[in-house]
């Protein structure tokens, strides 16, 4: 498996892409639906963007020696929104779709929780690994070689609030 290595630049870059892709699609969406924690940050930029109520449902797949292994999925109990109620045109959205299993089994959970509301969802992620189960209607870049995606934010996975603050402490002189 090759690595791929991803700036702030580039991820902001990429998430402003998949605004552009879609726009030009002409779809015509009323909520916007973020997994966490990959899809927090492209959830609230799109939601920015297009000035529409975001929703966010908590997940969680990953684990282990720097959370790259992949375990069972497991969902928050309900969306956490501040809408009276769900749209029903929405687009969910995460960072990127690897297996392709939490796209799949959000998709049916929603349709279990919340189906009495949505006409239509899509998907739409930053990255697209062609190991996925599941093809979104969205994505900036088709990664036919499956690489791990190195985001800017994982130092923050390794990284203590003791080790922060010795980090940021000012320098006494004596």
């Amino acid at each position: 498996m090759s690595d791929l290595y991803v700036s702030w630049s580039d991820y902001h870059q990429k998430i402003e892409q998949l605004a552009v892709n879609i726009y030009q699609s002409n779809w015509h969406f009323n909520q916007i639906i973020c997994l966490a924690k990959g899809g927090l940050r492209v959830g609230d930029i799109l939601a920015r963007i297009y000035d529409l109520p975001l929703a966010i449902l908590a997940t969680s797949s990953y684990g282990g020696t720097n959370n790259q292994v992949r375990g069972s999925i497991t969902f928050a109990r309900d969306l956490t929104m501040t809408t009276a109620n769900l749209g029903n045109h929405i687009l969910l959205v995460d960072d990127l779709v690897d297996s392709g299993i939490t796209l799949q089994k959000t998709l049916v959970w929603l349709d279990r929780n919340y189906g009495f509301y949505v006409e239509e969802i899509r998907t739409a992620v930053l990255w697209y690994k062609d190991c996925s189960v599941i093809a979104p209607d969205y994505y900036v870049d088709y990664l036919p070689d499956n690489p791990w995606i190195h985001q800017p934010f994982e130092p923050y996975e390794r990284i203590t609030p003791a080790e922060l603050a010795a980090a940021h402490s000012p320098n006494v002189a004596n």
